[in-house]
């Protein structure tokens, strides 16, 4: 079995152009180097993060009302965003939440979303786990066909 790199890192890439935003861009990008780079880590965390980027950008852009509406009715106390910064008061475990029960994610697809949460945050913390180039294409290519193809 040959190395996903290569071929994930191209159709990651291909993605690129059609990430507006900056901020998300960067993340993007930098998930590739590190995974061209074996730095598999790294990978997973700035591919999350540039995904989850992209998901607030497409909330504040179409559907902010929407998903205040349905934050305040799971919590009282939310203070409705305005911008993708506010969405930093939300753990992203319930914001994945939110995305479905407005229609945004169906049900299966916030479930691998929320695997790749538990991957993301396995890779953000110190602790044994171990990761290899197939795991983290998998993971990389969830997000491509579930989040950068759909919402890019």
């Amino acid at each position: 079995m040959g190395s996903p790199i290569p071929k994930t890192a191209y159709a990651l890439r291909a993605h690129l152009p059609q990430i507006t935003n900056a901020e998300t861009r960067s993340f993007v990008e930098e998930a590739i180097c590190c995974f061209e780079g074996r730095q598999f880590r790294g990978a997973v965390v700035l591919s999350w993060v540039g995904a989850v980027s992209l998901l607030q950008e497409y909330v504040v852009a179409n559907r902010l009302s929407d998903f205040n509406a349905e934050a305040v009715r799971r919590n009282p106390k939310w203070k409705s965003a305005k911008t993708g910064d506010d969405f930093g008061l939300m753990k992203e475990d319930d914001f994945l939440d939110v995305l479905q029960a407005i229609s945004l994610l169906g049900k299966n697809v916030k479930q691998e979303l929320k695997k790749g949460l538990v991957l993301r945050n396995g890779c953000g913390h110190p602790n044994s786990m171990r990761l290899a180039e197939h795991k983290v294409a998998a993971h990389i290519e969830d997000l491509m066909l579930n989040v950068f193809a759909k919402f890019a």
